[in-house]
């Protein structure tokens, strides 16, 4: 193929068994999370589920539309998909003056999980790449309790700020909760009004919380939404929305001419922790083909459960890849990449 040249017909073939090849077993939801939870305790689901509808995703290339399959419109869960799209409304904070990644989190926002005397280290930048280190209890969860924090091999308790990494759901609501005192507002609203609105999302998304993650701000009851679905919430989306958000990161941050995110907030949520130099700000990173074996290095992604969930942004070939309840994501990546070209000139990260 010559640069920038899509194989229509290979899309065509692999929509195909996308289509066919889905997580069924994800219909019954409750069942399904049951066996996706490794915790030894605290397994209790307290946000809201959502059955599967079968597979979907969609390919924007250069800003169009090149693939669907199944239903795109069809909204499904996020699993921590949803964290990647934490980072992004960080990026409005950032934006706004309000966050700066370097700035003490407890010098800005007063809450009692960040009292302790490392835990008054913690950064916003520290939130942003999981190497916080915290350890305590949110919405009635601990951070010990989340099994996949020790997958990695990153953790290290009891140690300062940055210092390792984990991969933990407890945390990333933690960030979620002080970004809501930040903007003194839901997440969901900030997301709907600066980003989905303006690029043209449908009305169909949601975010969610748990049945605790509920607080008093400016004298109303706020809901402080999740950053995954490991007890239930988080976002819930269409491939197509969520192709949307890929495509605008592709843009640099502006959609038909209008800025959304700075293009200065994309870089640093896509310049590797030095700690897991395979992750940004709540995106993976794929330079070293880690999580993603023989996919491009220039590939950047958003995963849920396993990678089911997928939000896969390739800027040398100006490709955005969303894909709902899909049971191979490694060869989704690959063939997608296999059938567009990289453009002359492309993109080096």
């Amino acid at each position: 193929m010559t640069s920038g040249a899509v194989d229509r017909l290979a899309l065509g073939r692999l929509a195909r068994d996308c289509a066919a090849r889905w997580t069924k077993e994800a219909v019954d939801i409750e069942a399904f999370l049951a066996t996706q939870v490794d915790d030894v305790s605290h397994r209790d689901v307290v946000g809201p589920l959502r059955p599967a509808t079968g597979g979907s995703g969609v390919v924007i290339v250069e800003g169009q539309e090149v693939a669907t399959w199944g239903n795109p419109e069809a909204v499904e869960m996020s699993f921590s998909v949803t964290k990647t799209v934490v980072s992004l409304v960080a990026g409005i904070a950032f934006d706004d003056g309000l966050l700066i990644p370097d700035q003490r989190v407890s010098d800005v926002v007063e809450v009692p999980q960040l009292q302790g005397a490392l835990t008054t280290q913690i950064t916003w930048q520290h939130l942003l790449q999981q190497t916080s280190q915290w350890d305590g209890e949110l919405w009635g969860k601990p951070t010990s309790v989340d099994a996949q924090s020790f997958r990695e091999g990153t953790e290290v308790h009891g140690t300062a700020p940055g210092d390792g990494w984990a991969y933990n759901d407890v945390r990333i609501n933690l960030l979620c909760y002080v970004l809501t005192l930040l903007f003194r507002q839901p997440l969901s609203d900030v997301l709907r009004e600066r980003v989905m609105d303006p690029i043209g999302a449908s009305s169909t998304w949601s975010w969610h919380g748990y049945t605790s993650s509920v607080i008093e701000l400016d004298d109303r009851a706020v809901e402080v939404v999740s950053g995954g679905a490991h007890w239930g919430g988080g976002l819930f989306i269409n491939a197509r929305d969520l192709a949307r958000i890929g495509d605008l990161y592709l843009r640099g941050g502006l959609h038909n001419g209008t800025r959304v995110v700075s293009a200065e907030w994309i870089k640093r949520s896509w310049t590797p922790c030095p700690v897991k130099p395979g992750y940004g700000y709540l995106w993976w990173l794929n330079d070293d083909q880690v999580p993603w074996p023989g996919a491009p290095r220039t590939g950047r992604s958003a995963r849920g459960n396993g990678g089911r969930h997928l939000l896969w942004v390739d800027p040398a070939r100006n490709l955005a890849l969303a894909s709902r309840w899909t049971e191979d994501p490694l060869h989704l990546i690959r063939a997608v990449s296999d059938a567009v070209a990289p453009r002359l000139g492309g993109v080096e990260l």
